[in-house]
Formats: structure tokens, sequence, C-alpha cells
């Protein structure tokens, strides 16, 4: 039998995880022949030499690479809606802007939509202005969870879900000292937040606003301190 290249195999393996990333199922055959640059003959000896050595699984159609193997393929589609309240309640048409497939491995079986923060009474939560929330579809809700409720007026918003047993009445919360509660009589729970996805560079450009401002506040005591009022006195100015 005819000795194959290692170097070529590890390419095949590569191109069919970068593959299925990108496309979400495996390359055919004529596929790998063109992106290793070899006949689609030969292509093929390649992958049943590899599947004999476990390299990879090949059943004459698919090919499973290890990283393949680990992953779950099962999915969930979900779809974006529009802004929700995260202040005041507003009116808000549910007006679905994509759709986007979520793992069930990490998020579980079930019916999911998501849906864009608008405000900041949640910041308590972890949850900020334009922050993406993937919500589990479900008409109940235990209290202290964090739903998607409509009130009574037709408005829809993101609160904290509480009985409030002596006014007989629901009270959703708002994560933020500076709001009140919102008391209602009675409210439909479209859904409870399970997960944030946040934008990891405004995350960034609001952690380094805080350590500038940090070390603003401590330059000006050191100045105090030592009763200096010229920042310049600091670099070194003879």
């Amino acid at each position: 039998m005819r000795k194959r290249n290692p170097d070529t195999m590890s390419r095949i393996v590569a191109f069919a995880d970068e593959f299925r990333l990108a496309h979400r199922r495996s390359p055919s055959t004529t596929e790998i022949a063109d992106a290793v640059g070899v006949s689609r003959s030969t292509a093929y000896h390649y992958l049943v030499e590899m599947n004999e050595k476990g390299l990879i699984r090949y059943d004459g159609e698919k090919i499973e690479t290890p990283c393949a193997g680990k992953e779950r393929s099962d999915m969930t589609r979900a779809p974006i809606l529009g802004s929700i309240s995260c202040g005041a309640p507003l009116l808000e048409e549910e007006n679905i802007e994509s759709y986007v497939s979520l793992p069930t491995a990490v998020f579980g079986r079930g019916r999911f939509f998501l849906v864009r923060a608008n405000g900041d009474s949640m910041t308590g939560a972890g949850i900020d202005d334009g922050d993406l929330i993937v919500v589990r579809q479900q008409e109940e809700a235990l209290e202290g969870e964090v739903v998607v409720a409509l009130i009574d007026d037709g408005t829809t918003t993101l609160k904290r879900f509480y009985k409030d047993r002596e006014r007989r009445m629901v009270r959703l919360h708002p994560e933020n000292p500076a709001l009140e509660d919102i008391y209602v009589e009675n409210c439909r729970i479209q859904g409870v937040a399970v997960k944030v996805l946040k934008d990891i560079a405004a995350v960034q450009a609001e952690d380094d606003a805080g350590d500038a401002a940090v070390q603003a506040e401590d330059a000006a005591a050191g100045m105090a301190k030592e009763g200096r009022t010229d920042p310049e006195e600091f670099s070194g100015r003879q």
C-alpha cells in the first residue's frame, strides 16, 4: 500500500473542522480533494486509511473528526425580537430581526427567543443597555426570576418577578436602586431570562473608563497629600 503523507492527513482534518464550522455539515470527498490539492480518488484513499488508523470516522459519505465528535449537533432555532424596556415599560412590537441557532448543550431544550435590553433598570442583575437576553418561552415563573412580562396596559418589560400578597398584586422589581417597583394587578409571563449575551468590546471600554477614573482620583489624592496642585509636578519637570 502506498504510504500516505501525514501532513496531508493533518490538512484534511483541519479543513474538515473549518468546513463544518462554516457550513454546519461534513465536506464532500470532492471538496476535500480540492482543498488539499489531490484527486478525488486519492482523497478517498486518504479518508479510508485515516478511518482505519482512528484519525477520523468515515462511513463513505460523512467525515467526523475528533473535534466534531465532541460537538453536540442539536440546535434550537430562536428569533431575535425588538428591544425590550429595562426602564419604564414601552409599547413594543415583536418584530423579528433575525434568527439564531442555540446549542442545546448550553441552553437545553425548549422554545427560546432573544430580546435586546433597552435602559438601565436591570444593571444590578448584570443586564446593561444593548445586551441580548436569551429567554425561555413559558407562562409561569418562580418568585425572584427575571421575566419578560406583558402588563395590563399592553406594554412589555423585563423585571424581577414577585407576588405581593398583602396588596394582592404582582411586583415587578427593577435591579436599580434609583427606580421604583412596578405594581400591577396582573401580568402575563412571556418567558424567563436564562442567559445574557454581552458585547465584550463595550464591557472592556467601560472597564477601561472605570480604571481611568480610579487612577485620576488616586492622582488627585496624592497631590492633595503632598500639597501639590500642578499635575506636571509628577511628570519629572525640572
